[in-house]
Order: C-alpha cells, then sequence, then structure tokens
C-alpha cells in the first residue's frame, strides 16, 4: 500500500452468521460504501459470539488498517457481548454513558427504559457515541475502530451519520466487460496487461448466463485515464482472440458520491 492509500477492514460479529440461518448483507454495502470515500476494504473477517475472538480480531486488524467496522452484537440480550470485548482490546473499563441513556429514554420513553435496554447504554470508558436515527440506541467508536448495528438498515443510517467526517482517497472507478470467451483463453494474455498497468486492478469471473459461459472482466482504479486505456486494451484484446465484447458498464463511485 502507498502512503496515499486508506484501507479499512470488517469484522462481523455474530453465531447466526456462521451458522448459516442468517446471511450477511453487510458487507456489499459497506464494500460500496467505503469505496465511493477512496477507502479500499481489504480484510473481512466473521467471528463467533466469543469475547476473546472479537478482541483477537479487533486488535490484529486496527494495528493495520486505516478504519476498522464491527456489526454485531449490541443488542440488549444476553449474547451482544461487542461492547465487552471491545473494552477487552483496548484494556478500558465498560461505564453506562449520561448521553447514551438520554438517547435510549428520548426513544423508548422512561417508563420502557428496562434493564435489558439500558444495557445499551453502556459502552468502553473513552468512546464516541454514534448516532442511531432509525431504533435510538447509539453504537460508538473508540480510536479507529467503529462499532455498529448488524440490521442492514440500522447499520447504514450510522454509517451515514459519520462517513461524510473519514478520511479518504479518490473514489474508485470501475468498468465491466462481458464477452463470450473462456477464462483459459484469455488468461495469459490478461495477465500480461495487467503487468502493463499496475495501477488498474483486473478481474475475470465466469458467468453462466442463458446456457451460455462467458466471462466478465472488470477493471478498477482511481485513475480514470488509466481505466479508460485499459479498457481499450481488454476489448482489443478479447476481438484479437475472436470473442465479442460486450457493452461496457461503467461505475463511478466518483460521480455517486458527488451527486448523493
Amino acid at each position: 500500500m502507498s502512503d496515499g492509500d486508506f484501507t479499512a477492514a470488517i469484522v462481523i460479529i455474530g453465531n447466526e452468521i456462521l451458522s448459516g440461518r442468517t446471511a450477511d448483507q453487510n458487507t456489499p454495502w459497506l464494500a460500496e460504501k467505503l469505496n465511493e470515500y477512496g477507502i479500499k476494504l481489504m480484510e473481512v473477517r466473521i467471528v463467533p459470539d466469543l469475547p476473546d475472538m472479537i478482541a483477537e480480531a479487533v486488535n490484529d486488524m486496527r494495528t493495520r488498517y486505516n478504519y476498522v467496522l464491527t456489526t454485531g452484537g449490541i443488542g440488549p440480550t444476553h449474547d451482544d457481548i461487542t461492547a465487552a470485548a471491545i473494552a477487552h482490546a483496548f484494556s478500558v473499563p465498560l461505564h453506562e454513558d449520561p448521553s447514551a441513556r438520554q438517547m435510549l429514554e428520548d426513544y423508548y420513553g422512561t417508563e420502557e427504559l428496562n434493564t435489558a435496554r439500558l444495557k445499551m447504554a453502556v459502552v468502553p470508558e473513552g468512546a464516541v457515541l454514534i448516532d442511531n436515527p432509525v431504533s435510538g440506541a447509539p453504537g460508538f467508536k473508540i480510536e479507529n475502530v467503529y462499532v455498529l448495528a448488524g440490521v442492514p438498515r440500522i447499520m447504514q443510517s450510522m454509517v451515514e451519520s459519520f462517513v461524510d467526517g473519514l478520511a479518504g482517497g479518490d473514489p474508485v472507478l470501475s468498468n465491466t466487460i462481458t464477452c463470450d470467451l473462456l477464462e483459459s483463453q484469455i488468461a495469459d494474455d490478461l495477465g500480461k496487461l495487467q503487468e502493463k498497468y499496475t495501477d488498474v486492478d483486473l478481474g475475470s469471473y465466469p458467468q453462466y448466463r442463458g446456457g451460455i459461459l462467458g466471462l466478465s472482466i472488470v477493471l478498477r482504479t482511481t485513475e480514470a485515464s488509466q481505466l479508460q486505456n485499459a479498457t481499450q486494451e481488454v476489448i482489443a484484446l478479447i476481438e484479437n482472440l475472436g470473442g465479442q465484447a460486450g457493452a461496457v458498464t461503467v461505475r463511478s463511485d466518483r460521480e455517486k458520491r458527488s451527486s448523493a
């Protein structure tokens, strides 16, 4: 990674993800959102509801990446142990945050704020609260670790409340080219093209549509001119190999962010 790169990792917390009962919907959304802000997602780790494993994952990642985002385990039930695990990772005590308690009182009302719900006001000492406009209970941030809810809609609302304040690089741009070649037919030449365009990530992904086996080639970079040049060379490569290139699907997170 260069000095100008901004990186992130995600820790997905929950036995329900590992058991297959619940599908992870948060990683695709987070990866796309981080791309908009020029932050490259480098690693995703799924861990069970075990404090030591959560702390180990967070401590490993927070020293290697600019940002670590955790999802899950900050609700009112007995297995919501993320706050305690993060406190353990940072070697700080837990405490009931007065502002978090007030947020819960405002959302539930004093009479409905029972012991279980008050658990959601307990955060590591020194943590900064993250607003939750959907369900009241806040997330929190400690150093470069952002602790978020696992429910996708709630998690997304939390991220939107702070993402504009993150330092990032140039948004990632990407083009996708479909063709009727097989990976084995284009692999060598595509590898040579990757060596030429070191600032462009080239990926090939087999696809099966309408009973026809083909390929999607995805180019990703922050450099618009490099993307355009590499795209044209990929199209020429496909045609030189006797294939037919489909329409180029352009995805510009730079434009998406500016229009948001």
